[in-house]
């Protein structure tokens, strides 16, 4: 395998795991939005991986409505992971 082809799989592999986060991020926002049952397992799964990958900025911004501090907090990590992730993959392709 040739060193391009490898860090052509390089890139595309932190670029989806960039993209696995955010999605994961922007999912509970979703289902905070939406009032989600969180009693349900999958709910409580996606909360609990969506806090851990934004625990650096999900109490980052205090509006007074409770919706604008999740869309906002986590919201702002799903944008930071995307952007991180993407520059550092094509980095990597490079």
């Amino acid at each position: 395998m040739t060193t391009h082809r490898r860090t052509g799989q390089a890139g595309r592999i932190i670029a989806a795991v960039a993209d696995v986060m955010a999605f994961i991020l922007v999912l509970w926002i979703l289902m905070y939005l939406l009032d989600a049952n969180r009693g349900n397992a999958l709910v409580q799964f996606v909360q609990d991986s969506a806090h851990w990958l934004a625990g650096w900025s999900h109490d980052l911004f205090t509006f007074d409505q409770d919706w604008a501090r999740v869309v906002a907090g986590y919201g702002l990590a799903a944008v930071v992971y995307l952007l991180v992730g993407h520059t550092v993959a094509n980095r990597v392709r490079r």
